[in-house]
């Protein structure tokens, strides 16, 4: 039986694409938007669309945001967030988190209305601000975990 019913995804993807040659990872710089009141950088990526494949959204994400291809099986699953807020005020959603050595392409601000810069930085952490919870998921990548952290949730320490 086929699904019909129309759902919005809570679910996000993000690329962490690593130049192990210069140990860089490439970054964006998002403008300030009413999520987050300043422009913070990240690591490229975006919302899944209903009913598509993470991975191929992170690609589809990568592609979008700064013009680099990568096959999504060339991607690792490296991480995982739970957020209790989402960048809508909608409620909790769930970021995965993807890494990969390899792909082709120019790193390029693909979309200069969303943001200001694009650009490959040191692997160890992204420049201040950051998103926190690619913060945390860059950290868990570089030094090998935890594959699964919560963001913003109320009395916890993770």
């Amino acid at each position: 039986m086929t699904n019909t019913s129309v759902m919005n995804s809570r679910n996000s993807v993000c690329v962490i694409v690593h130049d192990k040659v210069t140990d860089r990872i490439a970054a964006v710089l998002y403008a300030a938007r009413n999520w987050f009141p300043q422009p913070a950088w990240t690591v490229p990526g975006g919302k899944a669309e209903p009913g598509e494949a993470l991975d191929e959204a992170a690609a589809r994400e990568l592609k979008e945001e700064t013009g680099l291809l990568v096959d999504p099986a060339d991607l690792a699953l490296v991480h995982v967030v739970h957020a209790e807020q989402g960048w809508d005020q909608a409620g909790q959603f769930v970021l995965f988190v993807f890494a990969t050595d390899t792909w082709t392409g120019e790193l390029t601000n693909t979309e200069p209305d969303k943001h200001l810069d694009a650009r490959w930085v040191a692997a160890d952490r992204l420049p201040e601000p950051a998103f926190p919870t690619v913060t945390r998921a860059l950290a868990a990548f570089r030094d090998g975990g935890p594959s699964f952290s919560r963001y913003g949730w109320s009395g916890t320490a993770t």
